[in-house]
């Protein structure tokens, strides 16, 4: 998988904004850097690929709490 691949335009439809994208992406990243299982198999990927394929697969989600932003 190369670094544009999947393209920023495939992906923005699992977040609300290119930010929280980013946010899900590098948190999930980081939970498979601290030992976490990868849902996607083949371990030959890197944390940060594999957490762009999860989220690509709609494994990963997000929760916004609307009570936070008041």
């Amino acid at each position: 998988m190369a670094i544009n691949e999947p393209g920023i335009q495939s992906l923005i439809g699992k977040a609300d904004s290119a930010y929280t994208l980013v946010e899900m992406v590098a948190k999930r990243a980081r939970q498979i850097v601290d030992g976490a299982q990868p849902l996607i198999e083949g371990d030959d990927r890197k944390p940060l690929a594999a957490a762009i394929a999860e989220i690509q697969h709609g494994m990963i989600t997000y929760h916004r709490n609307l009570e936070d932003e008041v």
